[in-house]
């Protein structure tokens, strides 16, 4: 047999090996990722649907192995050890509490599970030890676009010793840097206001309770801010509620389809600061593939998009772009 065809024989008896081994290298990878919200409406199921939607679209086949934690840290420790049980490629969350939930995200980060947190997450000495990216828009950033809304609002009223009510969600330190933010802008340019109230209301039904309360027990309120999302819509029925439509006004926080609604109204609501879910949802669950894929950020704070919305036209342009509902 002549040394040429020895050759090529060989090189066809090799083909299909070679080409073996290649598809098998090129195959994508199966992943599964561990994912917890808060909530299941408003602004964290439009995080779920991102999150989803960007694990459909993926080249990599992803099992997504999803909770509601509901707010209860013992419901997110328990999932997280579940998680951790499972060997899940990575976790997602938005952490229930800056403190209690260190231990247990420090639990999956020493079993060599990346953590990413979303909007809420443990302190900063935390997070460089144990997570590998933090997405949020910066909460100061939040509070100040509201603050200047806010401002424009009273100045164009000449109202120059406003006196505001806030609704809050301060177990969360973003809330609490909201708060700061939404003062330091409204102080800037009206240097009359005053913080006549503080008081916590971020399930709806609450903050309806709560928001009608302030009225009652302080009748010459000019306004009242609402951190989350509950506690906006909250503020909006109670003023509703209390026949203070056109007298007091709402200046709120996370976009949903009601609030939306009363936006286009613009008879209470003037004001919404938001960060899109759908937006957060998708970008978390990139990095997550980056950290996976052994690309991590360069930084781990990455600040996504805050929009700030103010008029009626505002709220029905969102409502025509978001026929699901979802923000």
């Amino acid at each position: 047999m002549s040394r040429t065809l020895k050759a090529s024989l060989l090189a066809l008896t090799l083909f299909p090996l070679v080409t073996t081994v290649f598809t098998a290298h090129a195959a994508p990878k199966e992943m599964t990722i561990g994912a917890i919200y808060l909530d299941t409406q408003g602004y964290y199921a439009g995080v779920r649907q991102g999150v989803q939607d960007a694990a459909k679209a993926s080249e990599v086949k992803v099992q997504l192995i999803e909770t509601n934690a509901q707010g209860d840290i013992s419901k997110e420790s328990s999932f997280i050890d579940t998680l951790v049980a499972r060997n899940v490629d990575a976790i997602i969350l938005s952490a229930v509490s800056e403190n209690g939930s260190s231990r247990t995200i420090r639990r999956a980060s020493e079993a060599g599970i990346p953590v990413l947190c979303y909007n809420t997450c443990i302190s900063q000495k935390g997070v460089d030890k144990y997570v590998s990216a933090w997405l949020v828009g910066d909460p100061m950033e939040f509070g100040r676009k509201l603050g200047q809304a806010a401002a424009e609002y009273f100045v164009a009223k000449n109202i120059t010793e406003p006196k505001i009510a806030v609704i809050n969600c301060e177990a969360y330190e973003v809330c609490v840097q909201r708060r700061k933010g939404f003062e330091e802008a409204l102080k800037a340019k009206v240097p009359g206001m005053k913080i006549v109230a503080n008081q916590e209301g971020t399930v709806l039904d609450k903050a309806i309770s709560v928001g009608e309360k302030l009225i009652i027990s302080t009748p010459d309120i000019d306004a009242i801010m609402g951190e989350s999302g509950g506690a906006t819509l909250g503020a909006v029925k109670a003023v509703r509620n209390q026949n203070q439509a056109g007298k007091i006004a709402v200046f709120g926080s996370d976009m949903t389809t009601e609030i939306a609604q009363e936006l286009q109204n613009n008879q209470v609501l003037k004001a919404v600061v938001d960060i899109s879910g759908k937006k957060m949802g998708d970008a978390v669950f990139a990095q997550t593939m980056n950290v996976i894929n052994k690309t991590p950020p360069k930084e781990k704070v990455i600040q996504v998009p805050i929009d700030l919305y103010t008029k009626a036209d505002d709220g029905k342009q969102w409502l025509a772009t978001h026929v699901d509902g979802l923000p």
